[in-house]
């Protein structure tokens, strides 16, 4: 029977969870601008608290692994770390990606289109993906430009629903009568449980001393405007 804690941090989304046996036992998470360093252990807290678990009870920490915000994934990925430094437990990485299609898959268990979750990226940029109702892989992750021709060829081909928090601005490129839209939140470590169990089982751990984030893109400095 395992017990994993669950990181959340990959977009404005500060996210814990506890699950046992793949099944979310607790939850704690807020949307808002700049809180996962300030929170982030707060939640965590408040999880075990709420399920009456300690650290030693701990199987696992499973983090949020990217692509996302530069700054979350760094909090989310040193927090995890820290914690099965701190108490010798594995770590296992999560594709933030696949953990969003998984959570709408799991909200709509009777859907049979592809799934597309996309991470806001800044003006027509996305951190994207796209999956089909088996949660297998059609098009690998990567950093795309959205424009009126994106993903044509399989919009052709039947329904794409798009997801998450860089979906919706999306919304007036993508025409086709294929593509729908919705503005659920899935990036919640809720979504990790069954994917976090699976990867227990399977004895898939990550290097705790090693482990880095999938940042995707370079993190990169804007200049300040005004000279000081």
């Amino acid at each position: 029977m395992a017990t994993i804690l669950q990181i959340e941090t990959a977009t404005q989304v500060c996210s814990a969870a506890l699950s046992v046996n793949g099944e979310t036992i607790a939850l704690k998470e807020l949307a808002a601008q700049n809180i996962h360093a300030g929170s982030l252990t707060l939640f965590i807290e408040e999880v075990m608290e709420k399920a009456g678990v300690s650290y030693t009870d701990l199987d696992a920490v499973a983090v949020s692994s990217g692509p996302g915000s530069y700054t979350g994934l760094r909090i989310g990925v040193s927090t995890a770390k820290g914690i099965c430094f701190a108490v010798d437990k594995p770590l296992i990485g999560i594709s933030t990606l696949r953990m969003m299609a998984k959570g709408f898959l799991t909200l709509f268990p009777d859907y049979t289109g592809l799934v597309c979750p996309m991470i806001d990226a800044r003006r027509m940029e996305v951190f994207t993906g796209l999956y089909d109702a088996s949660l297998q892989e059609i098009l690998p992750v990567t950093a795309k430009i959205i424009d009126e021709h994106a993903y044509e060829e399989e919009l052709a081909s039947g329904q794409i629903t798009f997801i998450g928090d860089g979906a919706l601005k999306c919304s007036d490129s993508i025409l086709s009568v294929n593509a729908a839209f919705s503005s659920l939140n899935f990036n919640s470590a809720a979504n990790m449980s069954s994917l976090a169990d699976q990867a227990f089982n399977s004895v898939h751990f990550e290097d705790v001393a090693y482990f880095e984030p999938y940042y995707l893109k370079d993190f990169v400095i804007t200049p300040a405007k005004k000279k000081v």
